[in-house]
């Protein structure tokens, strides 16, 4: 059949560091804007477009291979953050995967979730909402002493906890500034005072290594349309084994049953609505998913573990470090970490003498760079297939653009 000789074409293409060759649409000069949007490779494309002539041959009939695609996606997926294949759920975004675990989670009145100013709304939103609705209490704290590693940030976490939490939420990379969070030392601190652990992951999965084992992860969320390279209306969501019997499955549909399509399957006598709810994370997995979106995902996670998470970390750095250092000579304001072990892969900067970021941004678009401002911070992103040397493309049009708004 046609799909299966495009799906094999799209699993037949090498990523390459620094080569933009699977991008052959892409028209920016310097696309680093990955930690906004990513631009779908030729392989990304060519699995969509598998799938949509799949079902346009066949309808119907062609699901059951559909269907076995994102059983193997949810076991790719697990690869990246170390979880096992049933660990994982496949959710629409991150959004979707927090306020499912917030929607789901065995809360007490009055009980304490701790969250971190400065946060994406995507991991703040969802449990207001909770506290609003099952009377939680909900506390913020500063970022302050993650970055300078003092271990304030840490210690000041650990009061909290002394005081009592649920949970805490929080993102493994932080969307302004590119902090890698310490996720091990805050899973140690949330089991040694009784609280569990939830991460928005969308600014690091896929280019900054994560490990929920080793990090005492509970729950994770991430969207595949960022670092992940998919397309939008795609994500997955981790759900530690241990806390599945403890939820309460408030966001359950028709497929989050044992056994939920065997009436369609298997002759007249097997329509029932008793059959229990799975005590697997897919049981979030209440409806028909975006099918096509999750076979243009499974494409691009297969070109991330063809290079591998820990060199595309390495190679985004190497991309960033001589553009941040000749930005601090010019007078710009760096947001980056000072030790490289607190870095995911953005650089966010403030430009000299109060420029303003927005006309600055408009400029340097002209130039061809791709970037992003987020909250007025000027936000660059690459990835694997940015060239090393393209960072010295971006300086320059940051010059030219400061130039031309100085002459307004």
């Amino acid at each position: 059949m046609r799909h299966t000789a495009e799906i094999d074409s799209a699993r037949a293409f090498a990523a390459k560091l620094g080569d933009r060759s699977l991008f052959p649409h892409l028209a920016p000069l310097v696309y680093v804007n990955h930690a906004g949007i990513s631009p779908p490779s030729r392989p990304v494309r060519l699995a969509m477009m598998a799938l949509l002539d799949d079902y346009a041959a066949h309808g119907a009939a062609a699901f059951p291979a559909w269907y076995a695609q994102r059983v193997r996606l949810r076991e790719k997926l697990g690869r990246l953050v170390g979880a096992p294949a049933d660990d994982i759920a496949l959710v629409q975004s991150t959004t979707r995967g927090l306020t499912d675990i917030a929607l789901c989670f065995p809360w007490r009145p009055r009980d304490r979730v701790i969250l971190f100013e400065g946060e994406f709304p995507a991991n703040v939103t969802p449990w207001q909402r909770a506290a609003a609705i099952f009377d939680l209490s909900v506390v913020f704290l500063p970022l302050g002493g993650f970055a300078d590693g003092s271990g304030s940030g840490l210690a000041r976490l650990e009061d909290e906890l002394r005081r009592g939490a649920r949970l805490v939420a929080v993102s493994a990379v932080q969307f302004q500034t590119g902090l890698r969070m310490p996720l091990a030392a805050i899973g140690a601190l949330c089991r040694a005072h009784g609280a569990e652990l939830c991460v928005d992951g969308v600014q690091a999965v896929g280019a900054t290594p994560v490990d929920v084992e080793a990090a005492g992860v509970d729950y994770l969320a991430c969207g595949g349309h960022k670092w992940l390279m998919g397309l939008e209306g795609t994500g997955f969501l981790y759900i530690r084994r241990e806390r599945l019997p403890a939820l309460r499955p408030a966001v359950a549909g028709w497929l989050s049953h044992e056994d939920s399509v065997s009436f369609l399957l298997q002759g007249p006598g097997k329509l029932r609505y008793d059959r229990p709810i799975r005590q697997r994370a897919d049981f979030v997995e209440g409806g028909n998913l975006n099918a096509a979106g999750y076979a243009a995902l499974e494409a691009a996670v297969d070109l991330i573990l063809q290079i591998g998470v820990e060199r595309i970390h390495e190679h985004a750095n190497r991309f960033l470090d001589p553009l941040e250092e000749a930005l601090r000579e010019r007078g710009w304001e760096s947001l980056r970490a000072a030790d490289p072990a607190a870095r995911g892969c953005s650089l966010g900067v403030r430009p000299p003498g109060g420029a303003s970021v927005v006309e600055l941004h408009r400029e340097i678009t002209r130039l061809g760079i791709a970037c992003a401002i987020p909250d007025g911070v000027l936000r660059f992103s690459p990835h694997w297939p940015n060239a090393l040397d393209e960072w010295e493309q971006v300086l320059l049009s940051a010059d030219e653009a400061l130039g031309r708004i100085a002459k307004g």
